[in-house]
């Protein structure tokens, strides 16, 4: 099987200087576009995307709340090795092909001839061969061994560097994990700028330089220097070159992120233009807070993050005096609020009635989302429990609907069922040792739609005789509570992974990793090899685990695709998790002469890299009556 992107005609004879670079070309310091590309670019066919091709020049301005936050970018710029289309569908990127064996164990991966680093270094199987041979393998940078994605069954892939441009990965058994690993909004960075980071290898440094940088860095070692210099993700090295769209030229911990282009990017239009068309990036940090206003201001030129619904009337309200336009696009997560009762719970009274499916079914039934779809989004939200959306394969308007009408009566027969009629004076129904049915949610409280989701939950679950309620704690608390099983019940998105795909790894809906707040304790288990956590003891999650096993295993998308559709039913019947409304209006500003953004679209973390997706390299500026060019700059 090969993975490869249609072929789109495209001479290099035709390329355009990018404007900015012209200079610096004239002046030898870079070499002309035509010699910046690979010899075979990714040619992207704008009109056939329904957009049309642009011209480049500008500055984007965006705002973030912390300084890590130039991490983003990374996500935002969504160069990888293969990554989803606008149809959530995986194809080379960097990469100029994919060959894969019939079997599914081995993968050869294509790199394009000609392409460099940000730095106008050969980007080589050089740079694969180091990340694993040096970095994965290496028990200093790597003391927990290489990451779970390359490993099957317990074993490591045999890797062969064929040629410069030619890789392959041979497993024993198939890993279906592998490719969508690399797609990801946070991906597996299988290649590193070796040329680079060697200078901080013990096995390739001079011994004395080395020690120099690490001293000089108040590095603990050679292997934290290395760890902390080679973090492509991380994004706030500007001396570590890279593959994305644009590169950071500001040190760590900045209030102002400036990101230029990258001059060797490997991506061009049909027109002979190198993306990205915006020259440069500017991220500023601002409390968030303070961030819907500033949008108002117009000192946005595009702004997703820290915005929400509630601020779309005022957002709309200024568009004119701003000189942006307020789009709503879909949140692409499977509920935007989602409630988990923690089946590893400590506490062995509430882990058993948390266990009972009559008790998740009634606090499921016992929510009104009418009332929080009408209070919170104007109706405009879709009523539903944590399920696939429109968007994916696997969406099943049944399984959208399961245990999420609100009755009040049925919610209140299956508590009584299930023996818990005794009632105290407030009316709070009574745990068979007699303490008071009171549900603590907890939650990061970074979202107000959160909070007035769970003060409508509570009002409801009143009435069946539950008291809730809500202790907000710092997300790094609250995780690290979950995984010790001190979390009753937290409330969180719904799966990151709305719109799952038959090559999505269902990470999400079966117990392998601790960061689901339904089995956080059953997940340490999978993770550490049952070094941690408890086994699984409940049918549907034994289930739920071997379905996933199946997964990968399994070689075909017919056959990825019926175990997705059995753990999506097990979800949709044992209610494991409590949705409470999907595909909400989000918010999205950008500037009015900015082109080639989506007047609807959906946003997700995974799949899509939230803005990754929809290609912000393809974004660009239309120009005024004067025929300058209309581009955000800084006050």
């Amino acid at each position: 099987m090969m993975l490869a992107t249609a072929l789109v005609p495209f001479s290099a004879g035709a390329t355009i200087e990018t404007p900015d670079l012209v200079e610096t070309v004239s002046e030898g310091k870079l070499p002309p576009v035509g010699a910046r590309l690979p010899d075979e670019p990714k040619v992207v066919d704008l009109r056939a995307k329904g957009r049309k091709p642009g011209v480049h020049g500008g500055l984007v301005r965006m705002f973030v709340t912390r300084a890590k936050d130039v991490r983003y970018m990374a996500a935002w710029g969504y160069a990888r090795l293969v990554g989803y289309n606008e149809d959530y569908e995986l194809e080379p990127d960097i990469l100029k092909a994919v060959e894969i064996s019939p079997d599914g164990r081995s993968y050869t991966l294509v790199l394009r001839q000609g392409h460099r680093w940000s730095d106008g270094h050969p980007f080589t199987t050089e740079d694969l061969r180091y990340w694993w041979e040096d970095v994965a393998l290496n028990e200093e940078l790597s003391p927990s061994g290489p990451p779970v994605e390359m490993i099957v069954g317990g074993a490591l892939p045999e890797v062969e560097v064929i040629d410069e441009t030619r890789i392959t990965y041979t497993w024993p058994a198939p890993n279906p994990r592998f490719l969508p690993a690399l797609a990801q909004a946070r991906p597996l960075y299988i290649y590193r700028p070796a040329h680079y980071v060697k200078q901080f290898h013990a096995d390739f440094a001079d011994p004395d330089a080395l020690a120099k940088h690490v001293e000089g860095s108040k590095a603990r070692n050679w292997a934290q220097l290395h760890n902390g210099m080679d973090d492509l993700y991380k994004f706030d090295n500007p001396e570590l070159p890279v593959l994305q769209p644009w590169m950071n030229t500001s040190d760590r911990n900045n209030q102002r992120y400036v990101l230029q282009r990258n001059p060797y990017y490997h991506r061009v239009d049909t027109s002979g233009r190198q993306l990205p068309y915006i020259d440069t990036v500017e991220l500023e940090v601002a409390a968030g807070g303070l961030i819907p206003a500033k949008a108002t201001l117009g000192e946005a030129d595009l702004q997703v993050r820290s915005l929400g619904f509630s601020d779309a009337p005022v957002l709309k309200k200024n568009e004119a005096s701003g000189g942006y336009e307020t789009h709503l696009w879909r949140s692409g997560t499977a509920s935007e609020v989602a409630i988990y009762p923690n089946l590893t719970y400590a506490d062995p009274v509430w882990r058993d009635v948390f266990r009972d499916l009559r008790f998740r079914r009634a606090l499921s039934l016992a929510i009104s989302r009418k009332a929080i779809n009408k209070v919170l989004y104007f109706g405009l939200a879709k009523e539903r429990a944590l399920a696939a959306l429109e968007e994916s394969p696997f969406f099943d308007a049944e399984a959208a609907h399961a245990w999420a009408d609100f009755d009040l009566d049925e919610a209140n027969r299956l508590l009584d069922e299930m023996g818990l009629t005794e009632r105290n004076a407030a009316g709070i129904r009574l745990l068979p040792d007699g303490r008071p049915m009171e549900i603590v949610i907890e939650t990061a409280g970074e979202r107000r739609e959160e909070t007035d989701a769970l003060q409508i939950v509570g009002e409801t679950w009143k009435q069946v005789g539950i008291r809730l309620l809500v202790k907000t704690l710092d997300r790094d608390i609250l995780r690290n509570r979950a995984y010790a099983g001190l979390s009753m019940m937290v409330a969180w998105y719904g799966w990151n992974n709305g719109v799952p795909t038959p090559d999505a790894p269902p990470f999400e809906l079966a117990p392998v990793d601790q960061a689901n707040f339904t089995w956080p304790r059953w997940g340490q288990y999978y993770q550490t090899k049952g070094a941690a956590g408890e086994a699984p003891d409940m049918p549907a999650a034994i289930r739920l685990l071997e379905l996933f096993e199946l997964w990968s295993t399994v070689t075909t998308d017919a056959e990825r695709g019926a175990a997705w559709r059995e753990m999506l039913a097990i979800h949709a019947d044992q209610v494991l998790a409590i949705g409470t409304v999907s595909r909400a209006p989000l918010p999205v500003v950008a500037n009015n002469h900015l082109r080639n953004v989506p007047g609807e679209a959906l946003y997700a973390w995974d799949p899509g890299a939230q803005l990754g997706i929809h290609r912000i390299d393809e974004f660009w500026y239309d120009a005024h009556e004067d025929g300058s060019l209309a581009q955000g700059t800084r006050q």
